[in-house]
């Protein structure tokens, strides 16, 4: 089977309390999805289950080996998901607010591309 690309969304999360790279990575992964509908999944591509999408994700953040893999794919609502996380992103530094659980100054910003391919026969 080969492999189709249909479409590559790109997007941007910041956790700016709490140094969270997690939540820094899923909510960049929800920006890249937030703003787009997949009808060419159904009437070009001829796929029935959601689930058939196969959807392949790469997140760039600060501290990337502390990323819960299973969280950040939570965000996707269907598909065969997959996650490639690597050192990336920015670190700001911002104020630690006690209240917040801030452990630091440091924002962290993460970036992702979410694609979503089909298999053809």
């Amino acid at each position: 089977m080969t492999r189709k690309r249909l479409i590559i969304e790109m997007g941007m999360g910041i956790d700016q309390h709490g140094q969270e790279p997690t939540v820094a990575a899923s909510r960049a992964v929800r920006n890249a999805i937030a703003h787009n509908a997949l009808p060419g999944v159904w009437e070009v591509a001829g796929l029935t289950d959601p689930n058939a999408m196969i959807v392949e994700v790469q997140v760039a953040v600060p501290y990337p080996e502390l990323v819960r893999e299973e969280e950040v794919l939570a965000v996707l609502p269907f598909g065969r998901k997959s996650l490639t996380v690597e050192s990336g992103g920015m670190i700001v530094q911002g104020r630690a607010i006690p209240e917040l659980n801030d452990k630091n100054d440091e924002m962290l910003i993460a970036i992702a591309a979410v694609t979503v391919l089909i298999e053809n026969d």
